[in-house]
């Protein structure tokens, strides 16, 4: 059976490729943009198949309305997937207080609105699945990223135990961690915040590991439009999924390092429970 959609930040990125990929195997997609006349090409392409919707996602009550619209439009929806968001480069030192909120109105409160709004109708369904766009920022942290890890993470806690809360009601719950992809995020629709020159030792050390990157580590948008077909069609689709070779190839060291300092430190650990 088709699945009608519901996609924030459709008109590029991840979401974009998403709202095309099923489209062309007949879904129905509420497409959600800034601009949304950038989503015209949909339209023409899919006709009534897409309803092409403006939301900030900061914006709390056009969030609802267009949830709202959405449902109605289609009668109901299957698959709500929070993709906007966007990065913030900056040393903790550089970033500025409204850099930060602002990061965290996007990224975090962006996907809190879009989801509290869903939530009622999913559950009235009895049936749902919400796409929460993470990244491997939401499990590690880079240098002169602070803010935008921040969000992810936060974005991580609020999901995991979301996921758990409305699991009785049949709705389904997955974090998508992509690695780096050849999208704009680190481009165009990045932000950055005045450089400190105490720090242009450390942003030459990062540029300089960023442009030795095998080429195979960044991976093509394109080849998530199937990824984001079966984890959506799946069963029991899981809780976290990596996508790309990022994440696959590095998460594992990074984890078994942690598991070795908490074994390292068990003895203070422990004595620090007081029994």
């Amino acid at each position: 059976m088709s699945k009608i959609w519901f996609i924030t930040g459709a008109n590029r990125g991840f979401g974009r490729v998403w709202a095309e990929a099923a489209l062309k195997r007949g879904d129905r997609v509420a497409a959600t943009s800034r601009q949304p006349e950038a989503l015209q090409d949909l339209v023409t392409q899919f006709g009534g198949a897409v309803l092409p919707l403006r939301l900030d996602v900061t914006d709390r009550a056009t969030a609802i309305a267009a949830v709202e619209q959405a449902a109605k439009t289609f009668g109901g929806l299957d698959v709500v997937v929070n993709n906007a968001g966007y990065g913030l480069f900056g040393a903790v030192e550089e970033v500025t207080e409204q850099q930060v909120r602002d990061q965290l109105e996007v990224n975090f409160f962006g996907v809190l609105n879009v989801t509290q709004a869903v939530l009622p109708i999913l559950r009235k369904q009895g049936h749902g699945h919400i796409i929460q766009v993470s990244s491997i920022g939401g499990l590690i942290a880079y240098p002169n990223l602070g803010a935008y890890h921040a969000s992810k993470w936060a974005v991580e806690g609020l999901t995991e135990a979301l996921a758990q809360e409305v699991a009785p009601f049949g709705i389904k719950v997955t974090l998508v961690e992509p690695g780096g992809y050849a999208t704009d995020w680190g481009r165009g629709s990045a932000v950055h915040a005045n450089p400190a020159p105490q720090y242009d030792p450390l942003r030459r050390a990062q540029a300089d590991i960023w442009a030795n990157v095998p080429a195979e580590f960044i991976g093509k948008p394109a080849a998530t439009g199937p990824a984001i077909l079966q984890v959506v069609d799946a069963a029991e689709p899981p809780t976290r999924i990596f996508f790309g070779l990022t994440p696959t190839r590095t998460i594992v060291d990074v984890y078994a390092k942690r598991l070795q300092t908490w074994k390292d430190w068990e003895a203070v650990s422990i004595a620090a429970n007081g029994h």
